[in-house]
């Protein structure tokens, strides 16, 4: 019988050197001066706590490895954006909703991001109160009010066109939109093709919004192997121990326009000294699992904490005690990698080569002037 994941091919990544870019990248002066975050539960760090959301992730076993606890974060710990702040230089990103009162809070960046958030304003809708990506861009028009009162024009496009944007959108459109045709008519209405080029079209606009108010630096993440987390496990679509390929080959589709876009992006802007960057976490993604060992890990096929098969049908039940040697395990629960997971993509965003992080990597970018 053929190992669970072994369709994935094996990338050529970095191996200890990372941990001592890591250990360099968190030391010293902050690369870029401020880090803007727009995504969903992979990156919200507690925006989702003050909303009417059955989306949350404030209560334990979430940040049960967290130096402050429950945050928000749907997390055993740090996320992706804590790690790569780190990397930066910089001190954990604040949630939008805990800078409106706040101006000094917002100097080194905001989190934007709100789970169940999708590049479509629908997606999401059955879990009740999130930001959408439109939303989110209005969130930072509000931020931009705040800074402008602290910062002359020209010092304020300075520190602009130097700051990190990352963007980290699309999961949702796909689970909770596009994959429940119970609540949604979009996958009667679009072939997976068509319903990938009218989220790309949308998430364009938003990007574009997001450089016309000055920004210039974007990381913009694909979609990772959503076929293989226990949630998509769970439903027994495909032989066991293997990923439900329909649905990775959904997200394909939807990476490979991403990709395109950035090189779109990337040519339109030239002369402006903007660079859009493209991370492909579907493959790196796909990497840690087919390799698992490799990374320090044993169990990819169901979540730490949760209920049911591969315990994927729901997330982590308030309370529940979940298992002990998390460091192990690829996710934490029904949608999430774990924190050992994070750190690995990471890393892999911040010095990683083209085949991670296209065309150029994060550390490349922040120094980039």
């Amino acid at each position: 019988m053929a190992k669970p994941f072994s369709m994935f091919p094996r990338l050529l990544l970095m191996g200890a050197s990372v941990a001592v870019v890591f250990s360099i990248g968190a030391s010293g002066s902050p690369q870029v001066p401020a880090f803007f975050v727009f995504g969903d539960s992979l990156v919200d760090d507690g925006n989702n706590n003050y909303l009417t959301s059955l989306a949350k992730a404030n209560y334990l076993p979430y940040g049960v490895d967290f130096d402050g606890g429950p945050s928000g974060r749907f997390c055993n710990g740090k996320t992706i954006i804590d790690f790569l702040g780190e990397l930066l230089g910089l001190p954990y990103v604040p949630a939008y909703v805990n800078t409106l009162e706040d101006d000094r809070s917002i100097l080194g960046g905001v989190n934007y991001a709100s789970a169940a958030a999708g590049i479509l304003d629908e997606s999401g809708r059955e879990l009740g109160g999130r930001f959408s990506l439109r939303q989110q861009v209005e969130n930072f028009r509000s931020t931009l009010s705040q800074l402008k009162n602290q910062k002359g024009e020209e010092e304020l496009g300075q520190y602009l066109a130097k700051s990190l944007v990352m963007m980290n959108l699309g999961s949702n459109d796909y689970l909770n939109n596009y994959l429940m045709p119970s609540l949604y008519d979009t996958s009667s209405i679009f072939n997976p093709s068509d319903y990938a080029q009218i989220l790309i079209s949308n998430y364009t606009t938003h990007i574009v919004a997001l450089h016309s108010l000055g920004l210039r630096k974007f990381l913009i993440a694909g979609i990772g192997p959503l076929g293989c987390m226990p949630n998509q496990l769970a439903t027994g679509a495909d032989t066991p121990g293997k990923c439900i390929s329909t649905v990775n080959n959904m997200v394909r589709l939807f990476n490979m326009r991403l990709r395109s876009l950035v090189d779109q992006l990337n040519a339109n802007a030239h002369g402006q000294r903007a660079i859009f960057v493209y991370a492909n976490t579907f493959d790196l993604f796909a990497d840690i699992l087919a390799n698992a060992n490799t990374y320090g890990l044993r169990v990819v096929d169901r979540g730490c904490c949760g209920i049911g098969r591969n315990r994927g049908q729901i997330t982590c039940l308030p309370l529940q005690m979940p298992c002990m040697n998390r460091d192990e395990y690829v996710f934490w629960d029904a949608f999430h990698p774990t924190q050992a997971v994070n750190k690995i993509i990471a890393e892999g965003a911040y010095a990683g080569p083209p085949s991670v992080c296209y065309p150029i990597n994060v550390k490349q970018m922040a120094y980039d002037a």
